[in-house]
């Protein structure tokens, strides 16, 4: 399905509907008139004070304002929730659907959610006061309106929709997929440091919906639910939302291509940290510490010598969500499945299940290519991220038996000998 797109991550952009050229006011934002008899309402990402560098907003020239509806009330939320007490923690290894931490009231936190749909928003729409919704599919494609225009999104695609902005979705089949949301902050591209001005996700791939608009009533009225500090709100209004004829600025929707990442690796021995992985994070107050990293895993070359290629054992001062969108993950090749998810929370040891260590410890080191036909990802989260009651219990997928992957791990210590027998 053919979309119009601006490229470009962060850019300050305009764009008009072609069917109302001249639709953006010349020389100014909010002038007494706008062309077209247009409404101009101003959409908010950043504080109005914030450095130039990191002030977000953008102008949105429509038929009729945002402000047009019925008052918000009250809608059943299913199993929607931000409230991380539910269950008592546990930090054991599992495959868990839904996890968070921090608190929407004060901006700081996230929360992974997981979705499935089978049927299209019709007439209805999702506006999320509380914070930016990072959209990875699995399976099905989404064609998603937002107000700035229509984006095509399917598996190993990804998007953004940041806080504040309307969409509505049409599904083609069966979809599901994983969302990261992040409260108080935005995702932005990782420093690059001593990797230099090019590498992993480049600007120039992130790709930016152009002005489409629709000037429609809708009898009986369009729905728009709006999320707001973690409960579900309804409303209605006589019109669609997705009336804009132009807009301009820097805050907007955007999706990414995951096969255009650039990856960096080690070209030597042993292995660089994960962060080379990085697509984009979610900062924290905290240099070097985010409040979310999206990371993906994405097929390479393996050359590394004298080296156990797998991901090693480790204990992380991070907590660690695992989705697949395809393929196999190469540290657990059984179990691990795509549309499923594991977390290893914070300083809970994890690493390749048995087989793959007995493999990777025997194996030829010739250059060798990695998780080809595979997608893995990680939402990873200085947070320590709690279980939903929905995830744990209600939905019955819990993997109680996920520990027993690293069972026939036995020992190979050799107190007689210091250096191992290698593979040639």
């Amino acid at each position: 399905m053919a979309q119009q797109y601006i490229s470009g991550f962060g850019n300050e952009c305009a764009s008009e509907d072609p069917r109302c050229p001249g639709s953006l006011p010349e020389g100014q934002n909010n002038p007494q008139v706008c062309p077209y008899n247009l409404y101009a309402e101003q959409l908010s990402g950043s504080a109005f004070t914030c450095p130039r560098s990191t002030n977000k907003r953008s102008w949105l020239y429509r038929i009729l304002p945002s402000v047009s509806h019925k008052p918000f009330e009250s809608i059943d939320q299913g199993h929607l929730t931000h409230n991380w007490d539910e269950v008592g923690p546990d930090p054991n290894q599992g495959l868990h659907t839904l996890c968070g931490a921090g608190d929407i009231k004060s901006n700081n936190g996230l929360a992974v959610h997981i979705f499935l749909c089978n049927s299209s928003m019709e007439n209805r729409c999702f506006c999320n006061s509380d914070g930016d919704f990072l959209i990875v599919p699995q399976k099905g494609k989404l064609l998603i309106y937002t107000e700035f225009g229509k984006m095509f999104l399917q598996p190993n695609e990804i998007c953004v929709i940041q806080r504040g902005m309307r969409f509505s979705i049409d599904v083609f089949e069966e979809t599901r997929g994983y969302i990261l949301e992040v409260y108080g902050v935005h995702f932005e591209l990782p420093d690059l440091g001593p990797i230099g001005a090019n590498g992993l996700a480049n600007p120039r791939d992130f790709l930016i919906p152009v002005a489409w608009y629709e000037d429609r009533q809708v009898p009986g009225g369009y729905t728009v639910i709006n999320k707001y500090q973690g409960r579900l709100f309804a409303s209605k209004q006589d019109v669609s939302p997705f009336n804009v004829v132009a807009w301009h600025g820097n805050y907007t929707p955007y999706k990414y291509n995951l096969e255009n990442f650039m990856v960096i690796n080690a070209v030597a021995f042993d292995h660089a940290d994960p962060s080379i992985f990085t697509v984009l994070t979610a900062k924290s107050t905290r240099p070097g510490v985010a409040i979310a990293d999206f990371v993906i895993f994405p097929p390479r070359w393996g050359v590394a010598d004298k080296t156990f290629r797998p991901p090693y054992y480790h204990r992380n001062c991070m907590s660690e969500f695992m989705g697949l969108i395809k393929g196999h993950y190469e540290a657990k090749q059984e179990g691990f499945l795509p549309g499923g998810g594991s977390l290893h929370s914070v300083m809970t040891p994890h690493g390749p299940d048995a087989d793959c260590f007995e493999k990777a410890s025997k194996a030829t080191l010739a250059p060798e290519r990695i998780a080809d036909g595979t997608m893995a990802f990680m939402f990873e989260s200085s947070l320590s991220l709690a279980i939903t009651k929905w995830g744990l219990k209600t939905c019955s997928c819990l993997d109680k038996s996920y520990y027993k992957c690293w069972e026939p791990l036995k020992s190979h210590f050799t107190p007689n000998s210091r250096n191992p027998t290698e593979p040639k």
